[in-house]
């Protein structure tokens, strides 16, 4: 029985991780919206823009997994930045805006998701 809960509060902490890092994201897509909205931002401001927001969501999910991980803390942030990427593809596809990408584009963002998650754990 311990087991059990042990394996669901440990679901439950990846999850809440996990939301926090798309609150992240939110937050800072709005940031960038507003700035757009107020400025003449260039497409390669906002493409850079938005790297970042992949880049600081992802290792704060995985250094936050990471405080709580007992052990082998940088796979605990490789596994939430898979998460993070594997939730972008998911809302990219279901709102159809991934049919544009170019599959360079995803695997760059997935290596950034996968090692930006892995540094926030190695580092927490």
């Amino acid at each position: 029985m311990d087991k059990v809960l042990h394996r669901n509060s440990k679901v439950v902490t990846i999850l809440r991780n996990l939301l926090v890092s798309y609150m992240i994201t939110g937050l800072l897509l709005l940031l960038l919206a507003f700035l757009m909205m107020k400025a003449d931002v260039s497409s390669t401001v906002l493409n850079g823009g938005i790297l970042l927001t992949y880049v600081l969501s992802s290792f704060v999910g995985g250094f936050l997994l990471g405080k709580s991980a007992d052990s082998k803390r940088f796979l605990w942030g490789l596994g939430m930045g898979a998460l993070y990427f594997i939730m972008l593809i998911l809302i990219s596809v279901l709102t159809n805006s991934v049919m544009g990408m170019e599959v360079s584009r995803v695997i760059t963002v997935m290596v950034i998701c996968l090692f930006s998650g892995m540094l926030g754990g190695m580092i927490s």
